[in-house]
């Protein structure tokens, strides 16, 4: 049996179907004639985007609207300005194209690989797409073509590029499975719109693997059997048989009330990343937004975006959630997460460093563009305004106060908004779990992000699997906290919500519900199910599973319990 990262849920078996990629070295070379060079790059680019608007177009008649916004970023990256002045002044240097292109990209690909959030991380891959694209123009070589595989195939490649995963008929794929690649990479985001079982990071596949190999994929638990047994088959065609029977069970859910089995009402929202993702939380049967990252809009632009392509942006998000609630957090970035035109500074410890709601109150003229953006779209919907990383009360008094700044602004050129806009923040850190009390007191709504929340309670970064046991909120110490934080919410009568992967998990939902939660926001796959979780419980059940839960003292306990008392 092959491990790797549960990226897309779900049993496949099939047969392999190794694919070798193009070899795309080439030696560096000065070109005798520059502007023959450029226009040599150019018919690259040209060919480059001809081909990735053929497979939006491919996508979009699947039904993949979403998703053909992944393969539109690919666009951006090969349009970028900086980096086409970055290429055509390497050739003008005296670089070949080829290498001109690889340094350029490569550059863009570092400063995503090396940032700590994994959705920014989700890039790199995008812009080595592209960097691929290109070299195989350039070099006249044929990528890999998974667009006319035979039926039950099992797609096996070092790295799957959002391209290649665009290319699948998901008719004839019955799993995929790479080298490389987790659970935010945008194709492990196509494969799971596409619902077909994947395995990612599957250490040395392509060799372990064989063409015509019999394998069974197991999406769900991150799982390869290669040459597997008559009672490992059997075995696994009745689990895929469960699965889509609990699929389609869980449809009854669709456009039902979130409600627990006593009938407390929740809110269950999505977590979204671009405006395009609003229609796949729609599609999900998502209740709002719980939480819409920002940063893409200045992760994807060469200069700061201005005020009217942001308010383009929430807009565009608002009305498709019409009347629904949507949670806007404010710019996220800093030492970790480079973006070349903000001219950050290299810092030693960036997630305790200049970043979130710091770097914006240093840059309050920027910050305020922002603000004002947001405060435009409140006029067409139901629009909050969340800002991360808060640890001290001094900061969110500063942020409102710039929020009053603009809306005296926005008074002055006679432009309408919602003058009664909620302002709140992200419970992440163990400084704002211990003054939630006096945050409360200002805050219009919570929303606890516990990924933070977990690695700064436990001192353990999610990506170092050598201390793995460390972060979970199954520790006693996470759940105090986030006990702490409901009830203050609670007391203070405002909306306390969770946009951290906790809010997906079936073990760590009746506690919740204990605590008082009122918002769970998750991604759009997970709405159904999630409200099928919820309304299993009663507020008594949960109290009395909960009661006996923070009696225990190690995360294992806690675990062991809960799974216990899992509702079958």
């Amino acid at each position: 049996m092959l491990k790797g990262v549960n990226a897309s849920d779900g049993i496949g078996i099939g047969v392999a179907r190794v694919a070798v990629e193009p070899d795309l070295s080439f030696t560096p070379t000065a070109p005798k004639d520059l502007e023959a060079e450029k226009l040599r790059f150019s018919a690259a680019r040209d060919k480059f985007i001809a081909r990735t608007n053929e497979q939006i177009k491919r996508m979009k008649a699947d039904g993949l609207e979403n998703e053909a916004g992944i393969m539109g970023a690919h666009i951006e990256f090969a349009e970028d300005d900086g980096i086409l002045e970055s290429v055509n002044d390497s050739i003008d240097d005296g670089m070949c194209a080829e290498q001109a292109v690889s340094e350029a990209y490569n550059m863009y690909y570092n400063m995503f690989i090396n940032m700590e959030d994994e959705l920014f991380q989700a890039r790199a891959a995008d812009v080595a797409d592209v960097k691929t694209g290109l070299l195989a123009n350039l070099l006249g070589k044929e990528l890999v073509d998974l667009s006319n595989l035979p039926e039950h195939s099992v797609v096996v490649v070092r790295e799957l590029t959002p391209s290649m995963t665009a290319d699948i008929d998901k008719n004839n794929i019955a799993g995929i499975i790479t080298e490389t690649g987790g659970r935010t990479s945008h194709s492990a985001i196509i494969a799971r719109a596409m619902e077909i079982p994947a395995v990612l990071s599957v250490e040395n596949c392509t060799t372990a693997i064989n063409n015509g190999d019999l394998l069974i994929v197991d999406g769900t638990q991150g799982e390869v059997f290669l040459d597997p047994s008559n009672e490992e088959l059997d075995s696994y065609r009745f689990k895929a048989e469960l699965l889509a029977a609990d699929k389609k069970r869980l449809e009854v859910y669709r456009g039902k009330p979130t409600n627990t089995a006593d009938g407390m009402s929740k809110l269950l929202v999505a977590n979204i990343g671009n405006p395009d993702d609003a229609t796949a939380a729609i599609e999900h049967d998502a209740e709002g937004v719980g939480l819409f990252r920002s940063e893409f809009l200045f992760m994807d632009a060469s200069e700061l975006p201005t005020e009217d392509e942001q308010f383009s942006a929430y807009q565009k998000v608002t009305l498709r959630m019409k009347d629904k609630p949507v949670i806007i957090r404010t710019l996220d970035v800093g030492g970790d997460k480079e973006i070349p035109y903000l001219n950050l500074v290299k810092e030693e410890n960036p997630f305790m460093g200049f970043r979130a709601v710091r770097y914006c109150l240093a840059n309050p003229e920027q910050y305020k563009v922002q603000l004002r953006a947001l405060l435009r779209a409140s006029a067409f919907g139901d629009i909050k305004i969340m800002v991360p990383l808060v640890t001290d009360l001094v900061e969110l008094r500063k942020v409102k106060k710039l929020v009053e700044e603009c809306k005296k602004e926005l008074d002055e050129r006679g432009v309408a908004y919602d003058p009664n806009i909620e302002v709140g923040t992200m419970i992440e850190t163990p400084s704002a779990s211990l003054i939630a009390d006096l945050l409360a007191a200002e805050c219009d709504f919570f929303s606890i992000g516990t990924n933070d929340l977990i690695g700064y309670t436990m001192c353990a970064d999610r990506g170092n699997d050598r201390i793995g046991y460390l972060y979970e909120v199954y520790q006693p110490s996470v759940l105090r906290s986030l006990k702490r934080i409901i009830e203050e919410g609670n007391k203070a009568g405002i909306l306390v919500g969770m946009c951290g992967e906790a809010a997906a998990d079936p073990l760590i939902i009746p506690v919740l519900i204990s605590f008082g939660l009122g918002e769970f926001s998750v991604s759009s796959p997970s709405i159904l199910r999630t409200r099928y979780i919820i309304s299993q419980w009663t507020k008594e059940e949960a109290d009395a599973l909960t009661e006996k839960v923070m009696k225990l003292e190690t995360a294992a306990e806690v675990k062991a319990a809960l799974q216990a008392a899992a509702k079958k």
